[in-house]
């Protein structure tokens, strides 16, 4: 049965919810009682083509590339400009 996870904007707890898929949008009541929640997004299945990881704030054009460095070109400029 799938799981479903809330949020409380009452007083910020997140809980979870098994119910079946025909029930999904159905409200949810926090466990300390409270009636103001929302269903949070779950990511689980989403997302794209899968990509290689690049370091975090590493534009994919500054990203090593391979064969790259050494002298022998493979720089941003074939080695013209001492990249390489």
């Amino acid at each position: 049965m799938p799981r479903y996870e809330f949020r409380c904007r009452t007083c910020a707890s997140t809980f979870e919810v098994d119910r079946p898929m025909s029930a999904a949008s159905d409200p949810a009541d926090c466990p300390d009682g409270h009636d103001d929640t929302v269903k949070m997004l779950n990511t689980v299945g989403l997302g794209g083509k899968a990509r290689t990881a690049q370091p975090t704030g590493t534009p994919r054009s500054m990203a090593p590339r391979p064969g790259g460095g050494g002298g022998g070109g493979g720089g941003c400029c074939g080695g013209s400009c001492g990249c390489g």
